[in-house]
This record gives structure tokens, C-alpha cells and sequence, in this order.
């Protein structure tokens, strides 16, 4: 008589999660998926503001270059499982993509619940059991796993399990930190946890008079005190709020910060123009405005809301008329239209992380299979791993390359 509830439990109904339970289902292994919320994928019906950007339409090379973190680590997953795999595993459960700016791909709906209606449908089709439990201790026997057991005071025995549940943001939809004390009964080291992808709290009163501008292809700069070199920069688009700064630029920005002391950051309003360039236009625009005042000849130039803040920035009296300006005053502006500083100082609660730097250490985890070193039977996948990467649907690709590797892994334990 079989001694297991299961042959596997995987515990967290996120895209690791619900990837590894239908890998290793259709393979043949009764699988139990423990998601402690209402229903499977929250997490993924609310990214890329609602519109899920399941990937990125690049090669492995290019997929690990964008990590940020232990990129090495991943290198099995993201061969074995790259992102077309995951455009063509999508587009045949029907759901059809589309690939916008920086090689985003999206489904073509633009909803986000195509995406993980689709992956929780195919992942509980076959052999698989959903149960909504909140594991709280993992089970042993002999120095190696057993089962688990739930704040229910149920339990269930396997003799492998996943842990697949996430980081610590967002926890609303479950990403609530639990999965790092499951791996620390078991051993395994946990780097501290910490927000990346993440707005930026500033010290310039003037980003918040400007809540809800938007600007779109500006270049951010992100560079440590006393450094030429940049540590970041890239074309896209960024948001002012209450706060301070959001948006894609600041969002990978902030993941090549482990704290913002001693980073500054500086924004090129008008990156398409060399500074010679940009003072020839604004020759043209106050000649053709020459007896504007200076606050009423940049409609052309800048958005409406942010002219207040450049004028007052430039040092240049607002009345001032437009032909009373200096080549000295004029070089000044097209600095600062080039170079717009802004200065970070905190990070937003870690709760608003669109993912979690630190967790389990990756030293501890074999690569090959996503298996613990620590205690056999146990496994990992996606966010609650010592990973992250950049914006661009970087992230959501290592969860499915993981939870795929984790899922064939059990099936290949399970024949031994």
C-alpha cells in the first residue's frame, strides 16, 4: 500500500507554482497544489497594471543579462525553457500575444486574467488537487521529506515538495514571506529580503507639483556619488507622484539599488538632440515668441505642468521677455533639459515591490534541478529564490522556466 497522499505537493498557486504542479501532473505524478488564497494566480491577474507582461521576446543570452540577481544560477532554466517556449506554450492554450516596445510581449486582449485563466486551467486539468491551505511546517523522516502540514491541522504526505510562494510583495495575493521560514525549518539561509522594481520616494518638492505627469521617451540616468560611469541608463518612460518617481525607467532603475544612499538621478527631457542641437531649437522658438515672456515660450517645448518647475530651476526670471535672455542663461537651460536632477531617498515600502530581491540562498539549491542541497525531497521555484531581474517580463519568465525545471525534476525523481 502506498505510503503517500501524493507523489508531490507544491506549495503556492503562482506562475512557478501552478507551471511546475501541470509540468509534473502531465507527466504522470499525483500532484497536490496548496494556494492559501481564494483562487490560483492572483498575483499574475494584477501585473503590468492588469495586462500581464508574461515575457519578453529575447533569447536566453539576452534573458540572463537581465537578471540582476545570481543570473549563473539560472542558466539550466533559462536554456531549457526560454522565453519562446513560453510564448508558444501560451498561444496554445489559445491565448494569442503581442510583442510592443523592448520586445514586452502581452496577450493581445490586454488582460492579464487571459493569462492565468489559461495557465490555472491547464495546470488543474490532470492530477491535480487544489487545496486552500496555509503550510506551516514541512515534514520529515530520515533527514529527508515527508509531507506537510497546515494551519488547519491537516496534513499530507509526499515524498517531494515545492516550495513556490513568492517574495514579500503584494501580499494581498499571497506573497506574504511564508515560504522563507518553511525554508529555514529545513535549513537553507535566507538573504534578507528587499523591495526591487520599485517606486522611489524623492527629496525635490517639485516631482509631487507635478503628480500624474507622465513623459514618455526620456532618458534616466542612475549614477553613485563620485562616478563618471552610470550605473543605468535607458529610454522609456517614467511617472511623477505624490511621492516621487515611478514608472518602467525607475522601476529597473531602483533594482541597481540595494539602498539610495549616495545615488542621484538625472532625466533627458529631450535625449533625440545633442545640447547644440536643442539650443538651435529654443533659438527658433524665442525667436518666434520673441516678445514672450519666458514663461509663456516653452509650450512648445515641454509639458504644461512642468514648465513652472524648469523656469523656476533655470534661474531665469519667469517675466523675463524671451529676446532679454543670455547665450550664458540659454546654455544653463539646455543643461538642465539635458540633465533634470533628481534626487532619491527612500524606496517605497517593500509591499509595493512588483517583485522581492534576496530569499533563498541559490548556493544551497542545485541548479540542474531546482533540489535543495540541504534536505532531500524539497524544491523551489520563482520568486521566493535569492532571483530577480529587470522590468520587461524578465521576472515572470523566471518563474516559469523554474517552475518547469522543478516540476520535470520531480517526474525524473519519481522514476529513480
Amino acid at each position: 500500500m502506498n505510503q503517500y497522499d501524493y507523489d508531490a505537493i507544491v506549495v503556492g498557486g503562482g506562475a512557478a507554482g501552478l507551471m511546475c504542479a501541470g509540468t509534473a501532473a502531465r507527466r504522470g505524478l499525483r500532484v497536490l497544489l496548496c494556494e492559501q488564497g481564494p483562487r490560483p494566480a492572483r498575483k499574475v491577474r494584477i501585473t503590468g497594471k492588469g495586462r500581464c507582461n508574461v515575457t519578453n521576446d529575447c533569447g536566453p543570452d539576452e534573458l540572463l543579462r537581465r537578471v540582476r540577481t545570481n543570473p549563473r544560477f539560472l542558466y539550466s532554466a533559462a536554456y531549457a525553457w526560454p522565453p519562446a517556449e513560453t510564448m508558444a506554450f501560451f498561444e496554445g492554450l489559445g491565448v494569442p500575444l503581442k510583442t510592443e516596445r523592448g520586445a514586452r510581449v502581452f496577450p493581445q486582449s490586454d488582460q492579464a486574467a487571459d493569462i492565468a485563466n489559461a495557465l490555472t486551467d491547464w495546470a488543474l486539468e490532470k492530477n491535480v488537487t487544489l487545496a486552500q491551505e496555509h503550510c506551516t511546517r514541512l515534514l520529515t523522516r530520515d533527514g529527508a521529506l515527508c509531507g506537510v502540514a497546515c494551519r488547519s491541522g491537516r496534513s499530507w504526505r509526499a515524498p517531494a515538495a515545492v516550495l513556490a510562494t513568492g517574495g514579500k510583495s503584494y501580499p494581498a495575493t499571497g506573497s506574504d514571506g511564508s515560504g522563507y521560514r518553511l525554508a529555514q525549518q529545513a535549513g537553507h539561509t535566507i538573504v534578507p529580503p528587499r523591495p526591487s522594481l520599485i517606486p522611489l520616494e524623492t527629496a525635490e518638492d517639485w516631482c509631487r507639483e507635478v503628480t500624474g505627469l507622465s513623459l514618455r521617451n526620456v532618458t534616466l540616468t542612475l549614477r553613485r556619488a563620485g562616478e563618471k560611469k552610470p550605473v543605468y541608463s535607458e529610454l522609456g518612460e517614467m511617472l511623477f507622484t505624490h511621492f516621487g518617481i515611478s514608472g518602467p525607467l525607475v522601476l529597473t532603475a531602483s533594482s541597481y539599488m540595494k539602498d539610495c544612499a549616495g545615488f542621484s538621478i538625472t532625466i533627458d527631457l529631450k535625449p533625440g538632440l545633442s545640447e547644440q542641437q536643442l539650443d538651435a531649437r529654443l533659438l527658433r522658438d524665442f525667436s518666434e515668441y520673441s516678445n514672450r515672456e519666458f514663461h509663456n515660450a516653452l509650450g512648445d517645448l515641454l509639458p504644461q505642468s512642468l514648465i513652472p518647475v524648469i523656469v523656476r530651476l533655470s534661474g531665469i526670471g519667469g517675466e523675463t521677455k524671451v529676446n532679454q535672455i543670455t547665450r550664458d542663461q540659454r546654455a544653463a537651460l539646455c543643461g538642465l533639459l539635458k540633465a533634470l536632477p533628481v534626487t532619491p531617498v527612500a524606496f517605497r515600502p517593500i509591499e509595493e515591490a512588483i517583485v522581492t530581491a534576496g530569499g533563498v540562498d541559490v548556493r544551497e539549491i542545485d541548479p540542474r534541478t531546482m533540489q535543495s542541497k540541504k534536505l532531500p525531497g524539497l524544491y523551489f521555484a520563482g520568486e521566493v529564490m535569492d532571483v530577480d531581474a529587470t522590468t520587461g517580463g524578465f521576472n515572470l519568465q523566471i518563474a516559469f522556466a523554474t517552475g518547469r525545471l522543478a516540476g520535470q525534476s520531480l517526474c525524473a525523481a519519481g522514476q529513480e
